[in-house]
């Protein structure tokens, strides 16, 4: 799924309207109409709507809806934000709709004392701005969403929520935004809503389909994309009858260090989880038997340390490398770790500690094998790139990284957002916060791993195995629930997961 810049759907609605063809005023009564009947099916007509509308579009779609309620019975008032000018357009058209009903009580805010009180039993619909705002609130609007946002009533913000804005919030006042518990925004998710900072703004988001033309939505460039279960379906192949381990390649993964083998096991047995045909684990000479008890599966080159990675195998026996889960710091292990990249593996997957060595050593980057995929979590990657003040501006950062150095950053989080050399941006959509446990990103290096050393492209290999990664620990959480979660419960559904995609 595009995700397109508010920009870029304004211009995607008008292109709308001009071949469809449709009147302005009919897409506005059709986006308001899928509004509603989510609106009938999840709020009690026991309940009163509030619904408080600006003078443009946003405020417009209030006024439709209103007028939809109030005709399944629902009691409704609505406060229209008047800044001394009529309304125009389609706005002005629903508002004399509303009036010729004669359902709705409609009230005018022109003034801080007209500004309701909202009892905390009430349903808030919030549609003063919408996603075209480009400047933080201030005045009589900034007065109206205060009043909102001390009601404690229930906000269900239509299309975005008013005062945010669809990208770059880094300038923002945050506090002067409607916290919604509920945000219905339209065709789209906007991209600042993939951000943690506005979690508690947008309360839980759904988009809902308006039809917008598909030839429009297809001519829209944009970097950014939701990745979907279909298009990671594409991607995925069956198996054939007479394939054999050595058709899925072998990996090699370098991990654990004295006192965090655990991280290995993990990413090795997700490894393996992925359909990888063989799997080597580099490991440190006390971890011998360890691995090898845990994980039968899998053969182990033995480091010649009894404590950490001084050493690797031939890479040439291996069709994808892994680095990083439980490595340690240790002077040797980052000798090590150089003398690996400039062997240039044809495929390479960093994480963890290997991020972190190279975060002490920047000019290592310049070693990277193009296409290379890091795993960072956020820290991780500000280690690499400095410190940044907002999530708007760390994004900026990660695209830049991947074009300078070619690689792929698959920066970890709610939203884990893949950036590529191309100055494309993939954002994954699923997973949960059962999955913020120790060992989660270990098992996303060993899947990530995995499919490289199945061939798979490494864009291809990183969106799927974000994807998979992220609808195991889904099904992980419904049988164990997210606070009792574990990393292992993750790789324990990952059959169950792979088989969602393979149809």
């Amino acid at each position: 799924m595009k995700i397109p810049t508010t920009k870029q759907i304004a211009t995607i609605d008008q292109l709308t309207i001009q071949n469809e063809p449709i009147a302005d005023i009919d897409l506005m009564e059709r986006a308001s109409l899928q509004i509603a009947n989510w609106l009938i099916h999840h709020i009690s007509n026991e309940k009163t709507l509030y619904f408080f509308a600006g003078p443009g579009n946003n405020g417009g779609d209030a006024l439709a809806i209103a007028r939809m309620m109030a005709d399944h019975d629902y009691q409704c008032s609505v406060f229209l934000l008047n800044f001394g000018k009529a309304l125009t357009g389609s706005p002005a058209e629903n508002w004399r709709r509303l009036e010729e009903q004669g359902k709705v009580a409609l009230g005018i805010i022109d003034s801080e004392t007209a500004i309701p009180a909202i009892p905390s039993d009430g349903i808030v619909l919030d549609g003063l701005f919408g996603s075209g705002l480009s400047r933080k609130l201030d005045g009589l609007p900034l007065l109206v969403v205060e009043k909102i946002n001390s009601s404690r009533a229930q906000v269900i913000a239509i299309d975005i929520p008013s005062g945010l804005f669809g990208e770059d919030n880094s300038q923002n006042d945050l506090s002067a935004v409607v916290r919604a518990s509920h945000t219905l925004t339209f065709q789209f998710p906007k991209l600042s809503f993939l951000f943690p900072e506005h979690d508690e703004i947008l309360g839980q988001w759904e988009v809902l389909p308006i039809g917008l033309h598909p030839d429009a939505i297809a001519a829209t460039e944009t970097p950014f994309h939701l990745v979907t279960l279909d298009e990671v379906t594409n991607k995925m192949t069956r198996r054939k009858k007479f394939s054999h381990k050595g058709t899925y390649g072998h990996a090699l993964l370098v991990a654990g260090s004295y006192g965090k083998v655990g991280a290995a096991i993990l990413s090795s047995r997700a490894c393996l989880r992925s359909g990888v045909g063989l799997l080597t684990t580099h490991i440190p000479h006390s971890a011998y038997q360890i691995i090898q008890t845990a994980i039968p599966e899998a053969m182990c080159s033995i480091d010649a340390s009894d404590l950490m990675f001084t050493e690797f195998p031939d890479l040439t026996q291996f069709s994808a490398v892994g680095v990083g889960p439980g490595l340690g710091l240790k002077p040797n292990s980052q000798r090590a770790l150089k003398q690996l990249l400039e062997a240039k593996p044809s495929k390479l997957v960093l994480d963890a500690d290997a991020l972190n060595i190279l975060a002490k050593h920047p000019d290592w980057l310049e070693l990277l094998p193009v296409n290379t995929v890091l795993t960072p979590h956020p820290k991780e990657f500000e280690r690499l790139v400095g410190e940044t003040p907002d999530s708007y501006t760390r994004l900026q950062k990660q695209m830049k990284f991947s074009r300078k150095y070619q690689v792929i950053v698959v920066l970890k989080g709610a939203h884990t957002c893949i950036s590529c050399p191309d100055g494309q941006v993939f954002i994954n959509a699923t997973g949960n916060p059962g999955m913020a446990t120790a060992g989660s990103g270990d098992a996303l290096t060993g899947i990530i791993l995995g499919l490289l050393a199945q061939h798979f492209p490494p864009l291809d290999a990183a969106q799927l195995g974000v994807f998979v990664h992220g609808l195991a620990g889904d099904l992980a959480a419904e049988q164990q629930g997210e606070v009792a979660l574990i990393a292992g419960d993750l790789i324990d559904t990952l059959g169950e997961a792979f088989s969602v995609l393979v149809k």
